[in-house]
């Protein structure tokens, strides 16, 4: 079993129809552990209200996906002791804290950040520091 970061561009589409939602929840049908910075659900609920904002979403549909988004299979680490590496990543990409609190624990873990965000991993590949560290949820073969 491997673990990997997920981040909440991922974790969402385990649970609305979104484009690459079939490659995130493939995920869900393989035997590895997933862990993100506690920040995640504060982002998937942003993305759930958004998607109400919107009209894409009902209110009563945006609680019931915020309380299982809230129950998914997500080990997740404190932002605060990932806060120092994060903000060094930050600098050092041009890429948020937010997005850098994922890699930061990719990197602590020696393992891969999953993502749907094209131009966070585009940035962040390019970069021979942390290029072994991010993947395309999209291109996920394992």
């Amino acid at each position: 079993m491997s673990a990997f970061v997920v981040d909440a561009s991922v974790v969402v589409k385990w649970f609305v129809p979104e484009i690459h939602t079939d490659g995130a929840r493939r995920l869900l049908t393989l035997p590895h552990e997933y862990f993100a910075p506690d920040l995640l659900f504060a982002e998937a609920a942003n993305t759930i209200w958004k998607k109400i904002r919107r009209r894409e979403l009902t209110a009563e549909q945006g609680r019931q996906l915020v309380a299982d988004i809230g129950r998914s299979a997500v080990e997740t680490v404190p932002c605060r002791l990932l806060a120092v590496d994060a903000h060094e990543l930050a600098n050092a990409t041009g890429r948020t804290v937010y997005d850098s609190l994922y890699l930061a624990l990719a990197i602590r873990l020696k393992t891969r950040m999953l993502t749907a965000d094209e131009r966070l991993a585009a940035t962040v590949t390019a970069l021979p520091m942390t290029a072994a560290h991010i993947q395309l949820v999209q291109t996920f073969k394992d």
